[in-house]
């Protein structure tokens, strides 16, 4: 059985909001973002997040919104640095849970990557997903990054010290 989903990837729009609260609104979700991403998730924040894509796109993000069904029930975009980090993109990207381990993650980061080498003129995409985020980890070696290396006890999550991991996709790398 092939329990592969389609999606779609597109701009946020402000009406997408209230679709993505039950989604976001997850404690397994929270767990592995930053802490910008509240937990519990409230339609204000949603409003907060989609109002920043929309108003930010095209100033160096690209925020899409991962599409099942005609409903958005996750997120995806990149980030472009500055001063000497220009040449780089750092990745993020979220889920609801009922779509996890069914291909999504990994079509949509390898759409998102092919899309933001097409815009910009950068030599590196990047993202850094907690140690014990397996699942996150996989899809970005499905997707062709390359893991660099272990950050040791660089994040501050849930009153602990954990480890990160850092993984690229160079221009040259990234299938067309």
């Amino acid at each position: 059985m092939n329990n592969k989903l389609s999606f779609t990837l597109r701009p946020w729009r402000p009406e997408d909001a209230a679709a993505i609260v039950p989604y976001a609104d997850d404690p397994l979700v929270a767990e592995n973002l930053r802490d910008v991403f509240p937990n519990p998730y409230r339609l204000q924040d949603a409003e907060a997040y989609v109002r920043c894509c929309v108003e930010q796109e095209g100033q160096g993000q690209l925020c899409r919104a991962i599409v099942i069904d005609g409903s958005p029930c996750g997120s995806i975009g990149l980030f472009r640095g500055t001063d000497v980090y220009q040449k780089n993109a750092e990745l993020g990207y979220w889920l609801g849970r009922p779509y996890w381990g069914r291909g999504v993650i990994t079509g949509a980061v390898k759409a998102i990557c092919r899309e933001g080498f097409a815009a910009w003129d950068i030599a590196r995409i990047y993202a850094e997903p907690y140690d014990r985020n397996l699942g996150s980890r996989r899809v970005l070696e499905k997707a062709g990054f390359t893991l660099e290396g272990t950050l040791r006890s660089s994040v501050w999550k849930q009153g602990q010290l954990l480890d990160s991991r850092i993984y690229s996709l160079l221009r040259e790398e990234c299938v067309p």
